[in-house]
């Protein structure tokens, strides 16, 4: 029998959750700020750990997760005597899932209300044959609409959120209407990740503030939470995400690499 097969949609759905060991959502507050780059590469850092990781791309309109793990073109697998599809095995510890992987050309725009969007999200956490996962890492578009509710309304219990954002003061702004999202869905904050904090250059080591500003510090101390880490600006990383490589693997010993490791280090700590 399929691993989700039950008497209704609902046992389907409570089937698969029960598989999953630790929920967490990764958002921002507004778009360009690096969330799911980060999000990939939390779940590739923890997959590379040894821990059995799915990440689930719920942005519907802009999904990126697909193309950064060098999926885009992968269709979703039938095995044999299944009813429903399994997500798309991304390395031995790592499965994804991402709109994405379900459309027949990434130009193809998805022009969805509301209702559509909340029912494909659904079919994601109950026709899918997740297999068992120590973490499920969700990477949310950014702002507080209609895919966060859905995700942490559908999850009933997520251990916490992943809140990112740029230093610059602006980002402030939108750095605390995440928090109080996350605090009125009642969704823990595990902390809070400041990406593009400055750039070094690769010849001299200098650092550079490209994005000056304390917004995510104050944010921190103002909501008496912790910065999991602040990782620096690197050409790498777009590179990676754009050719679908690990960025941890090919680049773990730059000083981005240590500070993600770092912050999944510090995220395991604070799940624990």
């Amino acid at each position: 029998m399929s691993k989700v097969q039950g008497n209704s949609e609902e046992e389907r759905m409570q089937a698969n959750l029960d598989r999953i060991k630790h929920k967490l959502i990764v958002i921002s507050g507004k778009g360009g700020v690096g969330k799911s780059t980060v999000a990939v590469n939390v779940a590739l850092g923890l997959a590379q750990k040894g821990k059995k990781v799915g990440l689930l791309d719920v942005d519907i309109h802009g999904p990126s997760v697909a193309k950064m793990l060098g999926i885009e073109k992968k269709t979703l697998m039938l095995a044999k005597g299944e009813q429903y599809p399994e997500p798309v095995k991304v390395t031995a510890n790592l499965y994804a899932l991402s709109i994405a992987t379900l459309m027949p050309s990434p130009d193809e725009p998805i022009v969805w209300r509301g209702p559509l969007k909340m029912g494909a999200i659904k079919q994601f956490l109950r026709d899918i044959n997740w297999p068992s996962l120590d973490y499920l890492i969700i990477d949310s578009p950014p702002g507080t609409g209609d895919e966060p509710i859905s995700i942490i309304q559908l999850l009933k219990s997520v251990d916490g959120s992943l809140i990112v954002s740029t230093p610059q003061d602006v980002a402030l702004l939108d750095a605390r209407k995440t928090i109080k999202f996350s605090q009125k869905m009642n969704v823990p904050i595990i902390g809070l990740i400041e990406n593009m904090s400055t750039f070094i250059c690769p010849h001299c080591g200098k650092k550079t503030d490209i994005f000056k500003g304390t917004g995510v510090k104050k944010a921190a101390e103002d909501f008496g939470l912790d910065i999991l880490g602040s990782v620096p600006i690197d050409a790498a990383i777009v590179e990676s995400g754009d050719s679908g490589k690990s960025y941890l693997e090919k680049f773990k010993n730059s000083p981005s690499a240590k500070e993600i490791n770092k912050i999944i280090d510090s995220i395991e700590a604070k799940i624990k």
